[in-house]
């Protein structure tokens, strides 16, 4: 006769509660088969479910019915298994895991659910092509590290809403159907079926509707918002992103960055109980450039990039006319005395590979400074050389010169990056950062104008307003990232409140008034009733649940990601659709460009 899954069978404690202390004691357990063995007619199997294992032992002499169906298990099998649960004979406990001192002697069990040869091993799926994983994604999700991340996602996530519930914010759903406002990334569009010919656009961020929810007088909002852009993807990118968003009214710069820095640091402590010490340290856009060669530097690596132009001026050495018309940034390298002539020349190869036209360097050696520019330098240049850039016996520092400024930093930036890696010289720990003052504009060769670094709503330095016109360039904004472990985890910025300012910056960025009004007049027109001075800042959820739980990829810390392709080889999303619903949509297809 066929049993069921009633009230009888279901568990009475997880698979990853049992301790020596339920020895003797009843229990029935629900989950997956994980793994079988047979040793000499007594079958054991651990039986798994998102709390843990514990292992389930059936003896002939107990039950042989029920041992004898035992002989068909096969793994991922689920099942509902009754029986007393004992103490582990001794010197076969199991301290890898919580539940290794006892075991589950079954009395009887039933199979609710019997399972197909898996594609992949659960245990070994590390080393799985990730599409396959990701194919199966729900087998995949089994692995404890994937279960381990999603509670930890869910952790974050409520201590998250009840932080900022605490501090007077209330959440707020924003539209996931609104206007396509391209300026950034691509719009994900949908068609409108009721409008033919009309589309609207997946929100990139909430970012128009949470400055109306200020105009609203809402003051303070929240929302675990899911944003989507259609941009090529990496390890921290997808399609589909979830981001915290925040805005505030009445505020300053120094009022947000002190409520994200206690929030980062009470969920770091809650969460991984880690300890982070606030305030956070600060520097603006043009000194992590110049120092470390990115907007978001890594600081567990303990180097720092510096300005040897005084060092080269003068002289008929090669990079006189770059000290007096350039760039010329040193990066010191402890113990790369050692360094071999072929490991510098790969340095440099590497150098030119990031478009650099070379990449000189030094190196101390009992004390003399050695180095192909050396026999150019006078001893006065030698000296400044070395007070400059600090190197000591037994150190290497290389040299990055170029017309532009900024690509000499960012150059030297990645070799600094790279060698800190590969030289085993990032420390432990979360280190933040606050970085400010990033250009409002960035000059696009490709458009032929202004492009807004961070977004077109973003407030100028005050005492920048005067050049929003006449040298956009120079103007810099009141925007700041706050930066962990070399990776961008949020940024935001105060907020243009003012119509009339709004228009001069869509007028530096080359924006007529009938394209502002076009693609956001319905801004403009809310801003004018009485905007409050307002600020915000969005932190990506999925990244920062990945740098908590040490992940490489925030396809690591999402159930149902997308590949790098922006597929879902699970789904076989994206798809291809009837005629019949395009036609009730008024659209046509046409042959793709690029297969």
């Amino acid at each position: 006769m066929e049993r069921h899954y009633d009230a009888a069978w279901q568990r009475t404690m997880y698979c990853g509660a049992p301790r020596v202390e339920d020895a003797g004691k009843e229990a029935v357990l629900n989950g997956w088969l994980r793994c079988r063995r047979d040793l000499g007619g007594i079958i054991f199997i651990e039986l798994w479910d998102k709390t843990g294992v514990t292992q389930v032992v059936f003896n002939p002499e107990l039950n042989a019915e029920a041992h004898g169906r035992a002989g068909a298990l096969r793994s991922e099998y689920v099942l509902a298994v009754r029986g007393m649960l004992r103490r582990r004979p001794e010197g076969t406990e199991n301290p890898e895991l919580a539940t290794g001192e006892v075991e589950l002697l079954v009395e009887d069990f039933i199979v609710l659910s019997p399972a197909k040869l898996i594609p992949f091993e659960i245990d070994n799926a590390d080393n799985v092509n990730e599409d396959l994983r990701l194919k199966y994604r729900y087998l995949d999700l089994r692995r404890a590290s994937m279960q381990a991340n999603l509670k930890a996602r869910h952790d974050v996530t409520l201590y998250t809403r009840n932080y900022f519930s605490d501090n007077g914010f209330i959440e707020i759903e924003t539209p996931m159907l609104t206007k396509s406002t391209p300026e950034g990334a691509r719009d994900y569009l949908v068609p409108s079926r009721v409008n033919p010919g009309n589309f609207y656009a997946l929100p990139q961020s909430p970012q128009i509707f949470k400055q109306l929810l200020m105009v609203g007088g809402c003051d303070r909002y929240m929302q675990i918002a899911k944003c989507f852009r259609d941009e090529d993807l990496r390890a921290d990118r997808q399609p589909e992103f979830t981001q915290i968003d925040l805005e505030m009214s009445f505020i300053t710069e120094e009022d947000i960055m002190t409520l994200v820095e206690n929030y980062l640091a009470g969920l770091f402590k809650a969460v991984r109980g880690a300890e982070v010490e606030t305030p956070f340290p600060r520097m603006t856009w043009r000194e992590a450039m110049d120092k470390y060669g990115v907007d978001k530097p890594d600081m567990r690596i303990p180097m720092e990039m510096v300005s040897l132009e005084e060092a080269f001026k003068g002289g008929e050495n090669p990079f006189s006319v770059l000290a007096e018309n350039g760039t010329i940034k040193g990066l010191r390298l402890p113990g790369g005395g050692a360094l071999s002539r072929k490991e510098l020349s790969e340095l440099e190869s590497r150098a030119k590979a990031l478009g650099a036209k070379g990449m000189a360097n030094f190196q101390v050696k009992g004390g003399e400074l050695k180095g192909p520019l050396v026999k150019f330098m006078s001893e006065e240049q030698t000296a400044k050389l070395k007070e400059i850039s600090c190197i000591e016996d037994g150190d290497a520092l290389f040299i990055m010169a170029d017309e532009n400024w900024r690509k000499a930093c960012e150059i030297l930036g990645q070799i600094r990056l790279e060698l800190g890696r590969d030289r085993g010289m990032v420390r432990e720990g979360f280190r933040f950062l606050w970085v400010t003052e990033f250009p409002l504009f960035e000059w696009d060769d490709e458009e032929g104008r202004y492009t807004a670094v961070h977004h077109p709503f973003t407030a100028p330095m005050n005492e920048d307003v005067d050049f929003l016109l006449t040298e956009p360039g120079k103007v810099r904004s009141r925007a700041y990232d706050v930066v962990l472990n070399g990776t961008e985890l949020g940024g935001g910025s105060i907020r243009i409140h003012n119509p009339e300012m709004q228009q001069k910056a869509f007028q530096a960025l080359n924006f007529t008034p009938e394209a502002a009004k076009e693609r956001f007049g319905f801004l403009l027109e809310g801003l004018s009733y009485g905007t409050p001075p307002h600020g915000g800042l969005a932190i990506g959820l999925d990244r920062l649940v990945m740098l908590m739980t040490g992940g490489k990829s925030i396809r690591d810390v999402m159930a149902f990601p997308k590949n790098q392709k922006a597929q879902c080889p699970m789904s076989d999303a994206p798809s291809e659709v009837e005629k019949k619903q395009l036609d009730e949509l008024s659209v046509k297809t046409i042959e793709p460009l690029v297969k």
